[in-house]
């Protein structure tokens, strides 16, 4: 195992510490437990928006904290309630379900919607019912732009609940990560070989097969989300590239071309895009697609300004 890292028990806090340091114009970091957390927060009067999971998926979610996105449940409680987007995985669901009982015990008011877009498969080793994955970006941010608009915690939480309706995902690997503390891949994939439909923590996808083209394997991913939503001929999206940490980003440009030119040829308009390592784990190379059926709504809140350490525009 190479890593750039001194001990592996102390990844985490080092790393935190450095988000610290590096960005401390925009978040502060509360340890044990460790939470990132809005450096203005809370600002009264405004929808607080907390998501959350395990380290390795950087920027997920600590990157996305600041203006336009994301703030903790306690700590960014303007007055206005809380919504936790939660990804579909179980430990993430049932200590989400805690916090937000610890919370409602202090007067709080919480919602929680359950982000479960990916179309792999139905269950997995960590899920009942399907895994959430690239639309948490895409709903962290446009809930974002909502709440930093004024708009009250029922409506945030629809709005939640239509980007979760309206975007589909599926992933793929080439390799597996490698956890610090393991000291050795999570799964073995052969050199000549890759994981269709794998999860974020390496959960197994649809298929195992050999290496192919870059646009059979954006055709693979494509085709069921296409499928699924359904989406049609008319349709306008955004379309979400995400490198899962050790891929390329001249590879991720590739995966674009394809898929442009796949939805082009089904009459399928992108109109918004975001292309990098988003969501990762770890050092496992491969990539997501994610689309989002945009409207009119959607779009404005897409553009809203953002600025956090891992997602940032001007209006």
């Amino acid at each position: 195992m190479k890593k750039l890292i001194n001990k592996p028990e102390d990844v985490v806090t080092e790393a935190l510490h450095g988000m610290a340091a590096a960005h401390a114009d925009l978040l502060r970091i509360q340890f044990d437990p460790n939470v990132i957390v809005r450096l203005d927060a809370p600002v009264q009067g405004k929808v607080g928006l907390v998501s959350g999971g395990g380290s390795g998926h950087e920027p997920m979610h600590g990157g996305f904290v600041g203006l336009g996105m994301l703030d903790a449940t306690k700590a960014v409680d303007g007055g206005a309630g809380v919504l936790h987007i939660v990804k579909n995985y179980t430990g993430d669901v049932m200590n989400f379900e805690m916090a937000a009982e610890l919370a409602g015990g202090e007067n709080i008011q919480v919602e929680a919607v359950v982000i479960d877009d990916d179309v792999a498969v139905q269950d997995s080793l960590y899920t009942a019912g399907r895994r959430g994955v690239g639309a948490t970006v895409l709903a962290e941010k446009i809930c974002g732009a909502a709440a930093e608009e004024g708009r009250n915690l029922s409506e945030v939480s629809e709005l939640c609940r239509k980007v979760n309706a309206n975007g589909r995902s599926m992933g793929m690997a080439l390799t597996s990560c490698i956890v610090p503390a393991a000291g050795k891949p999570t799964f073995e994939l052969g050199d000549d070989e890759m994981e269709i439909g794998i999860g974020i923590h390496g959960e197994p996808g649809r298929e195992r097969m050999k290496l192919a083209p870059a646009a059979e394997i954006v055709e693979k991913l494509t085709a069921p989300i296409v499928e699924d939503l359904p989406f049609e001929q008319g349709d306008q999206v955004l379309a979400f590239v995400n490198g899962m940490g050790g891929t390329p980003l001249i590879e991720l440009y590739v995966v674009y071309n394809d898929l442009n030119r796949f939805l082009g040829e089904r009459g399928i308009t992108i109109t918004r895009n975001l292309i990098g390592p988003y969501i990762t784990s770890l050092e496992m190379a491969g990539c997501s697609i994610t689309l989002l059926k945009l409207d009119d709504e959607l779009t404005r809140l897409w553009d809203a300004p953002v600025k956090t350490a891992g997602l940032r525009w001007a209006a």
